[in-house]
Order: C-alpha cells, then structure tokens, then sequence
C-alpha cells in the first residue's frame, strides 16, 4: 500500500495514533522510530548539499565525498515542550552520537513526561542547552521541533518574537512533520512560524501541505513513512479516502491508453470547443492545442468568423467553425449548424470575452457535458452561479481561479484568501458541478452518486505555470480527456471510473509538462505556446 495518496486532518491523525497506541506500540518506541528515520533522511540532505557546494576543481580531485567530523556542520535543534520537541531531543542525542555539534535550544520550563526525560538524558551527555536565539547564531543548520500538527492555538509572545528572531538568522531550517505556526489543517500562520526550508512530514501527508497560503513557510517536503498499518488508515479514512493526493499512478490510470486495436476517431471522442474572440484568438489556439494532446479522436473548435482561418493554419486536422460576431469580433451566437447533441463533451470560454453571452447560455441550458473556463466562468456569475449549475442535469466541471471563484461564489466569501480546500468543497455542495480551483496546489472536489465530497490534489506544480495562457492550455486538455472518458464504448465507464477523474489527471498532466519545461528552459522560460509543446514527451516518459 502506498501511503502518498492519503491527505489527513489533525483529528485523523491523532486518531490514527490513538488506534496505533492502543495496540500495544509504545509512544517511546514510535519516538526513537520515527527521529532516527528523521536523522537518516537529515544525514542525506547534508551529503547532498556538500556535494552541490563543491568547486569543480574538489570534485575532479580523490577528495572522499563523504563528511568527515571537521567537516560536519553545528546544528541547532529547537525543542518545544510536546512530544514534538520528544522527537527533536533523539534527533539531536542520535546526531550527537554521529559527531555532530550540537545546541539545543529550549525556552520552555514545562514539558510532557517523555520530553523531559530526553532533555535530562541529554544534560547528561553535555550537550548544550541555550535559552537565547542569539546563541544559535554559529549554526549551520537548525532542526525544527518546536510546535507539532496538534498546534491550534495562535503563538505570542515571547515565543512569536523568538519565531521572528530565528527566521531573521538566515539559517537553513528543517522542521520536524509541520513548520511550527502553521495550521495542520488549514495552513494558516497561527500568529507567526517557523520558514522552513525543507519539511519532513511524518506518517501521512496532512491537509497544510497542500494549502497555497503555506507552501512559503514548508519549502520542499517530503514524507517519512513509519509504516503505519493499513487497517489503521482505513479505519479512520475508509477503503477510498474522500481526500487524495493526485499521484503517478492514480493520474495515468485515468489516461485514455491504451487504446482498442478496433478503435476509431468517434468511439476516442467528439470535443467541442468553443472559444476565441478578435482581441483574444491566440487563446483558441491554446485550448485547441491541448486538446490535440488529449489524443481527442474528433476536435471541432468554434470561433468568431474573422479568425477562423488563423485557427485552421495552426489545426490543419480540425473542424473549424466559424459563428457570427458581435462588432468588436466576439461570438454573437452559435451557428444553427451545430448540432451540440453531437459531441461526447464541450469546452468553452477560453478568450471569449463578456459579449459572448448568448453562446454561452445555450451551452448551459443543452444536455452535453461541458468543462467551463474563463469569460465562460465570468458569464455564469453574471446569470447566477448556483441555481444554473444546480438544475443542470449533465456534467459540468468548473475551472476558475481565486478571482473567478470570488465572483461565482461570492457566500463563500468567508473562505477568501483561507482553506481552499474548504472553500473548493463547499461550492461543489453548493452547485453540483465538479469545481478545480487553480493556484499552486489545485484542488478539485465534486459529489458522488451518494451526495459525498470527493476531493483531489495536485502535490506539486512550478510557478512557470503563473503565465497568461496556461489556463487555456489546460481547458482544452481536459475537455479532450473528458470526451474520450465520455466516448462509446468507454473503457473508462466500463470500470466505473467517475468521468470527473479525468479532472485530476489533466491538472496533474499538466502540472508535470510545467515542471518538466521549467527544468529545461528556467520558470522565466515556460510560456503557454511552449508549455503543449512539452504535453507528449512530458507523457511518454511517465508512461514508459
């Protein structure tokens, strides 16, 4: 079992602990496992950053690569008075015994039983204790485990201040499952926190990584897995999570491949798109040229007249219909000629702009599943959010960013800015549609059959990404995976996999041929033209 996908709130994981604890493994013992995994992991980190600091000239010479004691840095290990700081206090004995210099930094009198046991043992063994930032100043590197993932209560002073004074010192932090400060559930900063640069999360993945507000305060995590049993995870979170992180594995089984050796261009899927306007053409091009990618059996894209020929030199293997314009060169109407019963899926509003108004509502009152975006989205505000979406019978996925989803939902408007977990489940409940809320970790949730929240999330994304366009990109990607997902006969429905998977993975298909750009071209380098141009090969190798 692979314990990546598993998100979990607080309450779940104490819970999970409780149920770990109560057959029989001590709390002691849980602690000395999980730090010298947390020592294990910091020990690498370090080689590796030696490595990366060495001059060429050092790395041709036979220098050994390993560490040696003259070499090994000062790490300062912060200790709060919770089981959290338990874990730091073994993380800094057992680094002791490795040759390490350390300091322990601990202003707290209190600390639980099991703590104030590894604090004594410690003394014990002469390693420093200071009560003062400033004597972490000689550091090389700090070890966070002030403050765990039970912290709901906003930090003050004097704690805030030394916070404060400790992210001033410019000094690489590791933090110890959470940063400390940080909501585990919501990622919100309880008064101040810890700015970690890299964070070891323990067990299982909680809500915070996975939470825009706090991804500056994680840096780059990653989990360190204790081998919880599976029946304690699926006994708190059932047999399939309704909160999962998009994975490899969950992404591709979603992928329309392979394909029936009695495949054609019909049963791969019939997409729609509708979208462009004069100001806006490159726009259509983008969506259109995601949808390519899909591997999309039939692609029809509907555009204002005057820039259809534009569309049919980039998509020589399209449909290219041309609708009646508004003055300016917006979409006045669809043409009668389009037969929209015809198509397994639609995408529109990629470039639209707000004059194409009449278009889109005869989309929203047709009975094809249909991915909305952009003006799309801004024309749905305008003729009301939630009771379109909720009499609408067919699929409908939403995908707005922050701005877009603060105009369609303005009675969430309590969530601006907060848990957009949160904020993305509440307006599925509320409209009925499947709801991908854009940013730097995108969230998707939507209702079963059985009226529960299903969410996903995308783990990882590059800023690259943050670039007029992408979106558009994204649109069309999904609309392809859509209509093949939706085509007759369908393997995906066949296996009864909900059609709104395919949402999780575009975006994770996406996310990767960003990150992949960005690896080869810098995140300065990624634009939207560029970043179809990485859809395949980006593809191709995760399905190698």
């Amino acid at each position: 079992m692979t314990v990546q996908k598993f998100v979990v709130t607080a309450d779940q994981m104490r819970q999970i602990e409780t149920r770990i604890f109560a057959a029989g493994m001590p709390v002691a013992a849980l602690m000395e496992k999980v730090a010298l995994l947390i020592v294990k992991r910091i020990q690498q980190l370090l080689k590796s950053e030696v490595r990366s600091q060495k001059t060429e000239k050092k790395r041709q010479s036979s220098e050994k690569e390993d560490i040696v004691n003259s070499q090994l840095p000062v790490i300062g290990v912060l200790v709060g008075p919770g089981h959290n700081g338990g874990d730091a206090l073994v993380v800094a004995r057992e680094l002791h015994f490795l040759g390490f210099q350390i300091v322990i930094y601990c202003p707290f009198s209190k600390q639980k039983e099991l703590t104030q046991n590894h604090a004594a043992y410690a003394r014990s063994l002469n390693i420093p204790f200071v009560e003062k930032v400033a004597r972490l100043t000689n550091c090389d590197l700090l070890v966070d485990g002030l403050f765990g993932f039970g912290l709901v209560r906003e930090i003050t002073n004097p704690t805030a201040a030394a916070i404060d004074e400790i992210n001033n010192l410019n000094i690489p932090i590791f933090s110890i499952d959470i940063p400390s400060g940080i909501h585990t559930d919501t990622g919100a900063v309880l008064g101040t926190a810890i700015r970690a640069k890299h964070t070891l999360c323990l067990g299982l993945w909680k809500m915070a990584f996975l939470q825009d507000r706090a991804l500056e305060y994680i840096g780059t995590s990653e989990l360190i897995d204790f081998d919880i049993p599976a029946a304690d995870i699926a006994a708190i979170l059932g047999d399939f999570p309704a909160i999962q992180r998009i994975t490899k594995q969950s992404a591709i089984e979603h992928l329309p491949l392979p394909r029936s050796l009695i495949s054609h261009k019909y049963t791969n899927g019939n997409l729609l798109i509708i979208a462009g306007s004069r100001r806006y053409s490159g726009a259509a091009i983008l969506a259109a040229l995601g949808a390519r990618a899909s591997g999309v059996g039939m692609l029809s894209i509907a555009v204002p007249e005057s820039i259809k020929p534009m569309l049919g030199s980039h998509l020589p293997e399209a449909l290219v219909i041309g609708c009646p314009e508004t003055q300016s060169g917006a979409i006045k109407e669809l043409p009668v000629a389009i037969d929209l019963r015809g198509y397994d899926a639609i995408a529109a509003g990629p470039g639209l702009t707000l004059e194409a108004a009449i278009a889109v509502e005869s989309l929203l009152e047709c009975d094809r599943p249909l991915v909305l975006d952009a003006d799309g989205l801004n024309i749905l505000a305008q003729l009301g959010t939630v009771p379109i979406l909720a009499e609408r019978r067919a699929l409908t996925i939403i995908t707005p960013h922050p701005g877009e989803f603060k105009r369609l939902f303005p009675e969430l408007a309590g969530f601006a800015g907060g848990d957009r977990i949160a904020a993305t489940q509440a307006a599925a409940q509320l409209c009925g549609a499947a709801v991908l809320l854009k940013g730097a970790r995108v969230c998707i949730s939507w209702q079963d059959e059985g009226d529960a929240t299903i969410t996903y999330l995308n783990p990882e994304s590059t800023p690259a990404l943050a670039r007029g366009g992408s979106g558009d990109v994204l649109t069309g990607l999904l609309g392809g995976l859509l209509a093949s997902a939706l085509a007759k006969p369908s393997k995906r429905i066949a296996r009864n996999s909900p059609p709104q998977s395919v949402a999780a993975t575009a975006v994770w298909w996406h996310a990767r041929s960003g990150i992949a750009a960005a690896k080869e071209r810098t995140e300065l380098g990624v634009d939207a033209f560029t970043l179809t141009q990485y859809l395949i090969p980006t593809l191709r190798e995760f399905c190698e």
